[in-house]
């Protein structure tokens, strides 16, 4: 998820889809991007890693750790596909504390599984084919791989206010600690880590809100879990490196106080 670090003429669009049935287990959704003109985004953690072809090269995309400024490519469109969350270490075959944040290639992952990816995205004309071409990429990944889907069924289950660590690693039949070494090897950070990514996650997702419906900031913090608006103004600042109301005001272009 990004929002423009500045306005400039042309207008960009993003459609998400879902993903064909063979993947579904370990892909959230499908997402094509058209640039509208070339332009730095604001790109925000939420757990998930990307496989996006960009036109040029297949990278494995990870936010997790905290925001990221990314360049918009000057391609036509831009396709992806946006692993579960937890989905991450187990189909990319490593521990995610290894991966650097940002964009890794994937041909340094999977070389040569990517580079024949890769040439046969080259060859797309589409974005349909290039969609088909990454599931197939992931689909015969699968056939190499058994995820036991513990870390996606742990960060579903973070996702809730309120949720602890400890009860969730019982109802997972794992103890605390396994269930914090099978999230770090997943996911790349720890179940509390992880807890506050996803609850910031869930307030970008109420932005809008806060200017459709008139939702004060204070109101929208309490919905999505945080103690009070203080608490939602340390944590925006530490993921998203801007106070709450600068970064409604960025991705609206409305005037909201902090």
């Amino acid at each position: 998820m990004g929002v423009p670090l500045r306005r400039r003429s042309g207008r960009s669009v993003y459609r998400e889809s879902t993903p064909v049935a063979a993947v579904a287990g370990v892909v959230e959704s499908v997402w094509t991007g058209v640039v509208g003109g070339r332009r730095p985004l604001r790109v925000f953690p939420d757990g998930c890693v990307d496989l996006v072809w960009d036109g040029r090269r297949l990278d494995a995309v990870t936010t997790v750790r905290g925001v990221l400024r990314h360049e918009l490519p000057s391609a036509a469109w831009t396709v992806g596909l946006r692993l579960r969350c937890g989905a991450g270490g187990a189909v990319l075959g490593l521990p995610m504390t290894e991966l650097a944040a940002g964009a890794t290639p994937l041909r340094d992952l999977w070389p040569a599984r990517a580079r024949r990816a890769e040439s046969r995205l080259a060859e797309c004309g589409t974005p349909g084919e290039a969609r088909s071409v990454l599931e197939a990429l992931v689909t015969g990944r699968l056939r190499d791989i058994e995820p036991d889907g513990l870390s996606v069924a742990a960060a579903r289950a973070l996702r809730a206010p309120g949720a602890r660590a400890d009860k969730v690693a019982a109802e997972l039949g794992v103890s605390e600690r396994g269930l914090r070494r099978h999230v770090r090897h997943d996911v790349g950070v720890g179940p509390k880590e992880l807890q506050r990514v996803l609850r910031f996650h869930r307030f970008l997702t109420r932005l809008e809100v806060v200017v459709r419906d008139g939702s004060s900031l204070a109101d929208v913090a309490a919905e999505v879990g945080y103690a009070d608006q203080s608490h939602l103004g340390r944590e925006c600042r530490r993921l998203s490196g801007v106070s709450p109301g600068a970064l409604v005001r960025s991705w609206t272009g409305r005037n909201v106080p902090d």
